[in-house]
């Protein structure tokens, strides 16, 4: 061996503010472990279950084998399928928009120093505190054609000459049912807006009446602006949790009249349950999820692209 040979320089002992770093680290994750179990249990695990059960033809009482992208091409052709999804879209867009809309006019009235206004919150919450069925069971005997007070109302105010079904009408289920999701949801979008309501700088909208912008400009030009990011975030919920929706309209309608109100879930519970096609139901919730998904990312970026 040469005299001269050199030697690898000694790697320098790792200081005590990176060992104590990793260690910090190790006991966050011993920490997150428990929580994390339960979810992958119970959401990651049957989630996975879902996406294979949708490259097999399993039905009720056989488990079926693996068939690849057969059920994803059957479901190209199943025009009932489709006819679900824009159904569901309208449902979700104008649950989402609708709500929205009154809900920020609502959080607007309850951020106003306004006696009551306490009590007035409480109200708002009521609907968000009660449980989806019992919310579609007292809407479907208020919507009921013989007994039901909605008609009772509107024939007092003349505005109907005659008692309407309006669940069980072509014309007027879907927008029946839409009513009903915007009063459901609208809750919890006003205590979102609310929140940021009252987080917005109030020395800048002072500098803005000082300037002599008034309340509707301060409102469009400061108020909104500032609301971007919270406005974002539960548009983008509402919509997934509208489009998601199951229980409130299939106690409401089960998807009647005749399809009219067949939301996507609706349909593929019915083909799960109903028919017993496992596979094929699998699959329509894979393609469910992933034309949310895509919608999602347009929506995020179109609104990252007008922010910036």
């Amino acid at each position: 061996m040469s005299q001269h040979a050199t030697l690898d320089p000694p790697v320098p002992a790792p200081t005590a503010p990176a060992t104590r770093r990793r260690r910090r680290d190790r006991g966050g994750t011993i920490l997150v472990l428990p929580a994390l179990i339960p979810v992958a249990l119970l959401s990651v695990w049957p989630l996975l279950q879902g996406i294979y059960l949708a490259f097999t033809d399993t039905t009720a009482g056989r488990p079926g084998a693996f068939v690849g992208l057969a059920n994803f091409a059957d479901l190209g052709s199943y025009g009932l399928f489709w006819d679900s999804f824009t159904i569901g879209l309208i449902w979700a867009v104008s649950v989402t928009v609708l709500q929205f809309l009154l809900a920020l006019g609502l959080a607007v009235l309850l951020n106003m120093r306004l006696r009551g206004a306490a009590f007035a919150r409480v109200l708002a919450l009521i609907p968000w505190a009660m449980p989806p069925v019992i919310i579609a069971i007292m809407w479907k005997l208020m919507y009921d054609p013989r007994s039901g007070p909605v008609n009772g109302i509107l024939s007092t105010l003349g505005i109907i000459d005659h008692n309407v079904n309006w669940l069980g009408d072509f014309s007027t289920a879907l927008p029946a049912v839409i009513f009903v999701g915007v009063w459901v949801g609208m809750p919890a979008t006003t205590v979102v807006l609310l929140a940021g309501l009252q987080s917005v700088d109030q020395a800048v909208l002072e500098a803005g009446s000082v300037d002599g912008a008034s309340s509707w400009q301060r409102f469009w030009h400061i108020v909104l602006p500032s609301l971007r990011p919270v406005i974002v975030a539960i548009t983008t919920l509402d919509f997934i949790w509208s489009f998601n929706e199951f229980g409130l309209v299939y106690v409401l309608t089960a998807g009647g009249p005749g399809g009219k109100t067949m939301l996507p879930m609706l349909f593929a519970y019915n083909e799960a349950f109903k028919y017993g096609n496992f596979g094929l139901a699998a699959a329509m919730g894979v393609v469910t999820v992933a034309v949310i998904v895509l919608l999602m990312f347009v929506y995020l970026r179109a609104q990252r692209r007008a922010a910036s």
